[in-house]
């Protein structure tokens, strides 16, 4: 089973070399109790390390199973130690801050033996020991018998074939030595014990073998196996596992013997968390308020259509001019070069646009506001005095493409006094947050900048428009205004349009603040207008001939620069033309993206100069605002970062103090069959609980201080709950803080599976 041949083992200090074993020659039975003795420094102790794979012979070969282990890996070491040997040593070597029972469990859990049979295994052990009452005692709590006892019970728990005894009874008096003698004898008559000792009396008394050694060599031997003695036991190694539950079980015990020390430590590493959770929590507040003011304000801001639109598409325009393909080259012609920053786009606004138009999702639309050049023949009476209203201080309000209730108008607006306007005749005032009107108006209206007009005064206030075939008269070849306004004014035939309410911006909605002030009409008056002009004499006469019938300016209509004229003409007439400026209100971000694609969609398969493009208001302020404030985010968790960083160093400082604290752990669980993964796991697990605790305190903190944070921002900005920690943003930070903190602790942790389990057991 198991046999020593011409085992060398030597230690060199400096230029000295000590040799611990020469040319040992040994072979053990299956069940005997074996004593070494001799003097101190002999090898005994060094003998009983290398039967047990703690240390490594330097030439010879130890026979396990008739096999040799000179081609051993450290992994079948750990494994031939879990399975196969059992350490009793001087000093117990229990791990302190886990209890007795933990301590029995240990070489079954390294096992992978699960919870409930290792439970049942353990206390079996301890009842046999005389200790099952002292099962959820700490080691320190016990006796130095008790703690021997403790020792004895662990070496057995993984049923090993062979029990290694180091002076199991030195630190002990002679009453208890006697009593783990005793024990150890029982447990002889089934197993192989070989026990050092300096105590020949103990060996002649219980073992029944007794091996003498000095200066590392076998000097004699009182029941040598006989060549005739066979022996055909074999031991089975089977590898040994330790999750990773195991190992935060073991760390988190240890942690809670340093309770103070290791909050100390999570609070100083979670500093950077707590900066970054702050920042984020604010970034995350003021995206809200930034969104809402979007949600509430830009995503009603319209997408505009003009006549002519900047445009940053360089590929497209340069395409078909000719260019040097070449720098430096030795060309002698000259190219034209573009200067993309002046580079614009015509909109051929058609009707088919329009009608296009007119056909969108109504879900998608709040409002669409159609501006054209038409002239409106408005005159407006004051003290009896017929006067001539300018129609560019009156404009047309967005209204939704199913005729329903304007969403633009409902959600950024309020009547303030009267009623919204329902008919096409009807129309609202328009004023500022302060109540203002501009002064254009007032003036066109009879009012001074000194005055102030009541809501009443100005309610019902009413305008007359006049039809084309009323307003112009014919003279010779050109048509000219009728002059005779008071006539005009008074004609049947003459629109009314009558002020029905006062409408202002909503005070929570900003939008309201920049949208202008003045005379709102409804876009079914331009409608009704054009309708009824359509087959007015001016416009009749307009289309048949070669000129401008209000200035007699010659058309070319052959032309496309005719064209554009004859249409300008006609638009400011009151034709049914197409619009010259087109401002489209989505509902909301969302659906202006899907109202975007529909716009997209109209140009596919269309000529270049038949596009239209359009200009995106909300999106520019939009993103503008969105880049401020990522690189205002970015700039100040970086700063923070760097926190972060020294925090990780100092857990690296920290692991690895605890790595020479727990020296003397590493090497009982190498003995007990611990990998060096396991090893390395071990303080893993404590660099995780570290860093969750670091993580959740800071998290913790963060949120304790976001109640400050947001008494004090409202005081100052007036805006509720701005800093306000996205709990996905609360996750990332932990996860971080645990990587972090695994990244610090892992050269620590890598050192402590490097130690030698031998120089580890005798760390005190």
């Amino acid at each position: 089973m198991l046999e020593l041949k011409n085992i060398n083992k030597s230690y060199k200090t400096g230029d000295f070399v000590q040799h611990a074993l020469k040319k040992v020659n040994l072979e053990f039975r299956e069940n005997e109790f074996v004593a070494i003795l001799g003097p101190s420094g002999s090898g005994k102790t060094t003998l009983l390390n290398i039967i047990g794979g703690l240390d490594r012979y330097d030439s010879g070969d130890l026979i396990i199973n008739n096999k040799s282990t000179k081609k051993l890996k450290n992994k079948d070491w750990d494994a031939y130690r879990n399975n196969c040997i059992g350490f009793i040593f001087q000093s117990y070597n229990l791990i302190n801050h886990i209890s007795v029972l933990s301590n029995v469990e240990m070489g079954l859990t390294l096992s992978g033996v699960k919870f409930k049979k290792r439970r049942k295994k353990a206390l079996e052990l301890l009842t046999k020991v005389g200790l099952k009452e002292h099962s959820h005692k700490k080691p320190n709590q016990l006796s130095g018998g008790q703690m021997q006892r403790v020792a004895i019970a662990r070496a057995l728990a993984n049923d090993p074939k062979i029990i290694l005894a180091d002076e199991p009874t030195g630190a002990l008096d002679s009453k208890t030595s006697v009593q783990i003698m005793e024990l150890i004898k029982e447990i002889a008559k089934d197993k192989l014990v070989i026990m050092v000792t300096h105590n020949p009396e103990l060996a002649k008394r219980y073992a029944t073998r007794i091996v003498e050694f000095k200066d590392g060599e076998l000097i004699s031997d009182s029941n040598p196996i006989k060549k005739e003695e066979k022996n055909n036991q074999e031991i089975i190694i089977k590898k040994t596992k330790m999750n990773f539950f195991t190992a935060l079980k073991l760390s988190f015990n240890n942690i809670k013997t340093k309770k103070g020390r290791t909050l100390l430590t999570s609070f100083a590493s979670s500093v950077g968390i707590i900066g970054i959770a702050l920042i984020l929590a604010l970034s995350n507040g003021f995206q809200k308020q930034i969104d809402k003011f979007e949600r509430d304000t830009l995503s009603q801001m319209p997408i505009s259509i003009a006549p002519e639109v900047s445009i940053d598409d360089e590929k497209e325009v340069a395409k078909n001019i000719p260019k040097n393909e070449k720098k430096y080259s030795d060309d002698t012609n000259i190219y034209p070069m573009v200067s993309f920053g002046n580079l614009t786009h015509k909109n051929n606004i058609t009707m088919d646009f329009t009608d296009y138009l007119e056909k969108v999702d109504e879900n998608l639309i709040g409002g669409i506001s159609y501006i054209r050049s038409t002239n409106l023949n408005i005159l407006y009476k004051n003290n009896d005095k017929v006067t001539t209203f300018d129609s560019s201080l009156i404009f047309p309000l967005p209204e939704s493409v199913s005729g329903k209730e304007d969403a633009v108008i409902t959600d950024n607006f309020e009547i303030i006094y009267g009623k919204m306007s329902q008919n096409y005749n009807e129309a609202v005032l328009l004023v500022d947050a302060y109540n203002n009107l501009n002064l254009e108006t007032l003036k066109a209206l009879g009012y001074t900048e000194k005055d102030k007009i009541s809501f009443d005064e100005i309610l019902n206030k009413e305008f007359k428009i006049i039809l084309n075939d009323d307003y112009y008269k014919k003279v010779y070849n050109s048509f000219v205004p009728n002059t005779e306004l008071e006539k005009l004014y008074e004609n049947k035939n003459a629109i009314t349009l009558k002020i029905t309410g006062i409408l202002r911006g909503k005070e929570k909605n900003k939008f309201g603040e920049f949208s202008g002030t003045g005379i709102c009409y409804k876009e079914a008056l331009m409608k009704e207008i054009m309708s009824l002009n359509e087959n007015s004499e001016i416009i009749k006469e307009q289309k048949n001939v070669n000129y401008n019938v209000l200035t007699g300016e010659a058309i070319d209509k052959n032309t496309k620069e005719g064209q554009e004229s004859l249409n300008n003409v006609l638009s400011y007439l009151g034709a049914k033309t197409a619009p010259l400026y087109i401002q489209i209100y989505p509902k909301n971000f969302k659906s202006k993206d899907k109202l975007l694609k529909y716009l997209d969609n109209y140009n596919e398969n269309l000529k270049k100069e038949d596009k239209i493009i359009y200009t995106d208001n909300a999106q520019m302020i939009a993103s503008l605002s969105g880049n401020i404030m990522d690189g205002v985010t970015i700039v100040l968790i970086a700063f923070s970062a760097i926190s972060l960083i020294v925090s990780s160093i100092m857990i690296g400082i920290i692991i690895y103090i605890s790595v020479l604290e727990r020296t003397k752990e590493i090497g009982i669980l190498k003995a007990l069959g611990a990998r060096n993964k396991d090893i390395t796991r071990v303080f893993n697990a404590e660099t995780f609980i570290i860093g969750i605790t670091s993580g959740l305190l800071g998290i913790i903190i963060a949120n304790l201080l976001c109640i400050p944070a947001n008494i004090i921002l409202e005081k100052l900005t007036e805006l509720k709950n701005v800093a306000v920690l996205n709990p996905v943003h609360a996750i990332i930070l932990v996860v971080i803080s645990i990587i972090l903190t695994l990244i610090g602790g892992f050269i620590p942790a890598k050192m402590a599976s490097k130690k030698d389990p031998v120089v580890a057991l005798r760390t005190e």
